[in-house]
Parts: C-alpha cells; sequence; structure tokens
C-alpha cells in the first residue's frame, strides 16, 4: 500500500470493521533509526537518530462513549479489542493495544480525564523486531490521534513524545529514554535530529551524505532477553552513577568527559557497572564528534565513530549478539562501507551502514550473501532515506 491509495484502502478496511459515518481521519508516525549515540538518552547524553519514511498508518474516529476500539490490519486473528478508558489495564493478552491504552493513561495523567473513546485502525510497514521503534511510532500516533480526535489543548509534538516515553516505562514496563519517541515526534525530512536528552534541546541536521547511503540491515533475530537485559543495563549505569556521586557531584553520566571518566571510575566498585557507564561516557563523546565530523564534511571521520560505537556496544555494554556482530564484521570487509553498527536496543534487529552508492550492489552480495551462508538466514536491507515526524494525512 503506497501514498493515497494507503490512506482510503486503510479508511474502506476502517468502515469494514468499525462502520461508516462521523468523521473519519488518517495520520502517520514514523519508526526511526539511530545514526550514533546508542544507550545514552537515559544517561543523560546526546544521541543523532533520524525519523524514517516507514512507520504506522492511523485511521480514527471520536466516539459518544468512554470505549476504546483498537484494530491492527498487521494481526487480523487478534480481531477487535475493546475496553473502556475507566479501566486501562495492562494485559500482556492484549499486545500491541496496550501501547494505546497506556498513551491515554498517561493523557489522562497529564490533563484529566479524557472527554470521549475512540475507534482506531492500525497498519505498519516496519519491520517486527527489527528495532526500529514501532513501539514508539505507534504511542507517538495513538497520542497525537487523541490530540485531534478529542481535541485536547496544549499537547505539543514534544508533549507527544514524553507522554509515549511514560506510557512505555509506566504502563509496559519498558524502561527507554526518550530518543525513540522524540524522533517520531521531531523528525525532519532530509534530517536527523541531534538532541541533548538531559535537556531536551535539539537541532535538525541535514544528512545528505554527497554520494553515500544509510543502509539498514535487519538480521531478523531478536532475542527473548531484550527488555529485561535493556532495565538491567540502565539500573547498573544507575549503580555506577550512585557510585560516582560518592566522589562527584553529577546530574548524570553524560556529563562526564573521557578524561573525568579514567580519572573517577575506581570509584564504581562492580566491574561490569564500570564497562557499563564506560561506554555511555565515551558514547556520548563519540555522538558529539560525529556531529561536528558530518557538519564538517568528514563522512570518513563518522564513519569510524560509528565502527568504534558497534566495538564499545559488544564489548563494554553487550547488547550486541553474534548475528548483528556478523553483519558489521561483513559490512566493515567490504569496499565503499564508511562504517557500520548495530542500531538501537540491541540483542537482535538491525545494524547501520554508511556506504558509497557505487558500492550498494557489493555491499548487498558481500554482506547478506555472508550472512546467509555463515548462518543460514536471510537478512533485510533497506536503503533508508529521512523523513517527517507525526502527522495528520489530509
Amino acid at each position: 500500500m503506497s501514498g493515497v491509495m494507503q490512506t482510503e484502502e486503510l479508511k474502506r478496511l476502517f468502515c469494514e470493521k468499525f462502520g461508516g459515518g462521523g468523521e473519519i481521519r488518517c495520520f502517520f508516525a514514523p519508526g526511526r533509526v539511530n545514526l550514533i549515540g546508542e544507550h545514552t538518552d537515559y544517561n543523560g547524553g546526546h544521541v543523532f537518530p533520524c525519523a524514517l519514511t516507514m512507520g504506522t498508518w492511523g485511521v480514527g474516529r471520536r466516539r459518544d462513549d468512554r470505549r476504546l476500539r483498537l484494530y491492527s490490519v498487521n494481526v487480523p486473528q487478534q480481531g477487535v479489542v475493546e475496553c473502556s478508558l475507566d479501566e486501562l489495564v495492562y494485559d500482556a493478552r492484549d499486545g500491541w493495544t496496550n501501547y494505546v491504552k497506556g498513551v491515554c493513561r498517561a493523557l489522562e495523567q497529564r490533563g484529566g480525564v479524557l472527554p470521549a473513546g475512540m475507534d482506531v485502525l492500525i497498519y505498519g510497514n516496519l519491520p517486527g523486531g527489527a528495532g526500529l521503534s514501532s513501539s514508539a511510532a505507534l504511542e507517538v500516533l495513538a497520542g497525537l490521534m487523541a490530540r485531534e480526535l478529542l481535541g485536547l489543548p496544549g499537547i505539543s509534538l514534544t508533549d507527544l513524545a514524553l507522554i509515549g516515553q511514560q506510557a512505555e516505562n509506566e504502563f509496559c514496563g519498558m524502561h527507554c529514554g526518550i530518543m525513540d519517541q522524540f524522533a517520531s515526534a521531531m523528525g525532519r525530512r532530509g534530517c536527523a535530529i541531534f538532541l541533548d536528552t538531559n535537556t531536551l534541546e535539539y537541532k535538525h541536521v541535514d544528512i545528505h551524505l554527497q554520494g553515500v547511503r544509510i543502509v539498514l540491515v535487519n538480521s531478523r533475530v531478536k532475542h527473548s532477553l531484550v527488555n529485561s537485559a535493556y532495565n538491567e543495563r540502565r539500573r547498573q549505569c544507575e549503580e555506577a552513577l550512585a557510585d560516582l556521586r560518592r566522589v562527584r557531584k553529577i546530574g548524570s553520566l553524560g556529563e562526564l568527559s573521557g578524561a573525568e571518566f579514567e580519572e573517577l571510575q575506581d570509584a564504581i566498585r562492580d566491574e561490569t557497572c564500570r564497562r557499563r557507564a564506560r561506554h555511555a561516557v565515551y558514547e556520548n563523546q563519540r555522538t558529539l564528534r560525529a556531529v561536528e565530523a558530518l557538519e564538517a564534511g568528514d563522512l570518513p571521520a563518522f564513519g569510524r565513530l560509528l565502527n568504534e560505537s558497534h566495538v564499545s556496544l559488544r564489548d563494554d555494554y553487550e547488547t550486541s549478539c553474534p548475528e548483528t556482530d556478523l553483519l558489521a564484521e561483513l559490512a566493515w570487509e567490504t569496499p565503499g562501507v564508511l562504517g557500520s553498527r548495530i542500531t538501537g536496543g540491541g540483542f537482535g534487529g538491525c545494524t547501520v551502514s554508511l556506504v558509497e552508492e557505487e558500492s550498494l550492489a557489493l555491499f548487498r552480495e558481500q554482506v547478506l550473501g555472508g550472512y546467509r551462508r555463515r548462518t543460514g538466514r536471510e537478512a533485510e536491507l533497506y536503503v533508508a532515506e529521512a523523513g517527517d515526524g507525526a502527522r495528520e494525512i489530509l
């Protein structure tokens, strides 16, 4: 499905599921790829993501009661899931609808009782388990739909990102930072977002890369420990920060330079926590240098920082896995590749690579072919385009 046909087809499916009549409107929120700055967003550091042109569409209509009726084109076997705004409870059996329920709960905690329920049909084209933030796209989309369909005043796009993060943290139990929701809400075509997650100050940076393309390779594996291990990494960083605060007054790991960390690191009593903190500090510094390199047109330097990021995620933060390590190594061995690393929460998902346009065919052959031969799996390749953030489709 694409373009206008997609919108009309989704509206037709909406009417099939929920009936015609009323004001039916269509919205979109993108997924994201993070170029560099991984696991820094909950450590007070900087990130550098861009919104994708892939994402999640929602067709919705306001109801006259306080019911939510939710249907996904991607999970048709689940049928229409119904609940009341007065009984918003997490239920694992409800799957993806928990994200929508969580956003509604966060909206009510922020601004009072929602005035009505909604009928909502969802369709997404982000590959499942690829680490491209399908959950954040759904959260931002749900918030945008509620704001527009229910007439909620005074909610900015930044607010929608924070509401989505709150839903994921408190309702769904995934203790993520702000990056994914912020990128989905605030994306701009042709740009990445240089975001200080400590202050939410940001700027859009042009990423038209002079004959170099951003290429995603989906390993098509997602190891089941991702949620628990992600939360564990966050707890380990918090433990390291608590130890550092015994010797230095700091608000977050993102405040430290590499030299300062080297001076203070012995204060972190647990060796594993020390390695987690080392990644958070140095990854933040890599992100600062990467944006400087990009703005200076030094793409080889940018690529080297991507490689360093992967090594740190593999060795210090331990959020890579054999499949994504293999994809990165195959990319590093391919002529015309400036850099490659795992992107997203980790434990599977995608790598992101900077590839010269004239080497795209070779990259596809060597990386996908090598991965197939070594693992017996078929990886998927996407040439990424930086797109706009969440919006209504008129």
